[in-house]
């Protein structure tokens, strides 16, 4: 069985959507300083599988070149990686302690269940652990909907399997749901072990399954530049539709990039370079001669540090200071590194 429903969605200054099956989207209220990008996005199909997956493709466009590329790659990095789900996270088999037993009457192994309960797509909506339990008597094929659980889990595909049970044998067990993001691999190390009989599952809370995009020329846009439309084709396992799926992983884009919008460089005191040492030194240091000495004196230069704003012009300008005591503060200065341009235009 499949469904196919069209719905187109304009986003610039105001959004509009052509039918109320588009459950998510994204409003965005740019700035009096922001451009608004002018595309539109289509969903051009929509499908439910008899496992309740669903398939949903996007067409977005006109796009700028590369920025089709760049919004595909981001939204699939997060679509596959970054969204929140649900999955059975671990079992408890009646009479089972590990998973390389068998169950007496049931025709898998305990390793066989356990890849099936793997596989059974759920939604909780809780953020603690829910706990589904289920007594089957055989003759009978157990699935996902013998599983009873509070009203914050819903079962995605009840017709999902899960055991065989002979006639005059039974199964009981239970199956504990979580909460989270991407993939978690069990950790022998920190498994508890108060509860043997309690076996971990690896769990996938991936709710997308498969993410392809692809980039299309479209016309030419104003100015000769060339424009683009990216194709974007969104599965899910059913516990979240596609429309929300990329409403989703296009908020954590924008709570990304956010504080990057509002980005200021502030300068770090601390990273200041200290003032030279040499300016500090006392006019003494120099060595000068009595004349140029109290000449400078006069003239109130006590340091080094007082002389940097002089020019050679500037020495000679200082009463009763000749060629031969400006001479003598150059090679002095010259002596300890610093030197003092000619004239105050190339200073």
């Amino acid at each position: 069985m499949s469904l196919r429903c069209p719905t187109t969605v304009a986003v610039g200054p105001s959004v509009v959507a052509s039918d109320s099956e588009l459950h998510a989207q994204l409003l965005f209220h740019p700035s009096p300083h922001q451009t608004v990008l002018q595309y539109q996005i289509d969903r051009v199909e929509h499908q439910v599988a008899d496992d309740r997956s669903q398939l949903g493709v996007f067409v977005i466009g006109p796009l700028d070149r590369g920025q089709a590329t760049t919004l595909g790659n981001a939204l699939r990095r997060v679509l596959i990686g970054a969204l929140e789900g649900s999955a059975i996270t671990a079992v408890r088999l009646s009479g089972v302690n590990h998973e390389y037993a068998t169950v007496p009457g049931v025709r898998e192994d305990v390793l066989d269940i356990l890849l099936n309960c793997k596989s059974i797509p759920v939604n909780s909506r809780s953020r603690e652990t829910e706990i589904g339990r289920l007594v089957v008597n055989g003759p009978a094929t157990v699935t996902a909907s013998d599983l009873q659980f509070s009203s914050q889990v819903q079962v995605i595909d009840a017709d999902r399997p899960i055991a065989t049970v002979a006639e005059g044998h039974s199964l009981e067990m239970e199956v504990h749901v979580e909460r989270g993001i991407g993939y978690r691999p069990v950790d022998r190390h920190n498994e508890d072990t108060s509860a043997i009989d309690l076996l971990q599952i690896d769990a996938v809370f991936m709710p997308v399954k498969r993410v392809n995009y692809s980039v299309d020329e479209t016309a030419v846009g104003e100015g000769g530049s060339a424009r683009e439309r990216l194709r974007l084709e969104i599965e899910t396992n059913g516990s979240i539709t596609p429309d929300d799926a990329m409403a989703q992983a296009a908020n954590q884009l924008i709570s990304l990039f956010q504080p990057l919008a509002s980005l200021t460089m502030a300068e770090d005191p601390g990273l200041e370079p200290e003032p030279s040492a040499e300016p500090q030194i006392p006019l003494e240091e120099l060595n000068l001669s009595v004349r140029a000495y109290n000449c400078l004196k006069r003239a109130q230069v006590n340091a080094v540090s007082d002389l940097m704003g002089f020019s050679y012009e500037d020495l000679l300008e200082i009463k009763n200071f000749g060629s031969k005591s400006a001479d003598e503060v150059i090679e002095a200065l010259e002596r300890i590194g610093i030197s003092l341009p000619q004239s105050r235009t190339s200073a």
